[in-house]
């Protein structure tokens, strides 16, 4: 009797010293192996396309795209495509974007090889795997209102240190319809003020440092 074909893995991550030291552990694993890896969204998007693996691990930061708009060009084509977020991102709105694109797990870099093993037996199994704190996180997610692309705007100007005038002749519009805007930003955020919603904005994962 012949045993089951291993699972066939893709790495997405752009340190190579990341994709080693994950591929080694998966490479050890009398059921696991890894057939592929990629360090930029253009290539993981070609190689998918080439080896159609089993289940990919997928890194949020990537120097052309994000891996959350890597998983979305993956699964635009590739509908079945199960992919497990690894990264050290874990703001409630990191989270939230990977699962509404699609992402069947979540872990952070922070997580014991075993676990990051077991997550992929567990997704190749056609189950989901978000552990307690990240889905406590979600949940928490589904509960506020979110920001509008306009919003989103101004407030990514902010996090880069623009002034309510700076943001007036940036994006052409009058002064109280900025300051409309940031009020709600606050008031959508609960935070006090600029500061605090900046804060917030980059624990969360709503911005990040450097967008």
């Amino acid at each position: 009797m012949k045993n089951a074909s291993p699972i066939r893995v893709m790495i997405v991550d752009d340190h190579f010293a990341t994709r080693l030291g994950l591929s080694v552990p998966i490479n050890n694993e009398p059921d696991m192996k890894v057939v592929a890896e990629a360090g930029t969204s253009a290539r993981a998007v070609e190689t998918y396309r080439e080896h159609k693996p089993d289940v990919v691990t997928m890194d949020y930061h990537l120097p052309d795209k994000s891996g959350v708009e890597t998983l979305e060009a993956i699964r635009a084509e590739f509908p079945e495509a199960r992919v497990l977020m690894l990264t050290i991102f874990d703001g409630e709105e990191d989270i939230y974007r990977a699962v509404t694109a699609g992402a069947k797990g979540y872990l952070t870099k922070s997580a014991e090889c075993e676990e990051v093993l077991k997550a992929i037996r567990r997704i190749h199994a056609g189950a989901a795997c978000f552990p307690p704190t990240i889905s406590a996180k979600i949940k928490e997610r589904e509960k506020r209102r979110p920001l509008t692309s306009r919003e989103l705007e101004i407030l990514k100007l902010l996090v880069k240190g623009h002034s309510t005038k700076d943001i007036v002749h940036q994006l052409s519009l009058s002064m109280g319809t900025i300051r409309l805007h940031i009020s709600i930003i606050l008031d959508k955020l609960d935070a006090f003020d600029r500061t605090n919603a900046v804060a917030k904005a980059i624990e969360r994962g709503i911005v990040h440092l450097g967008d």
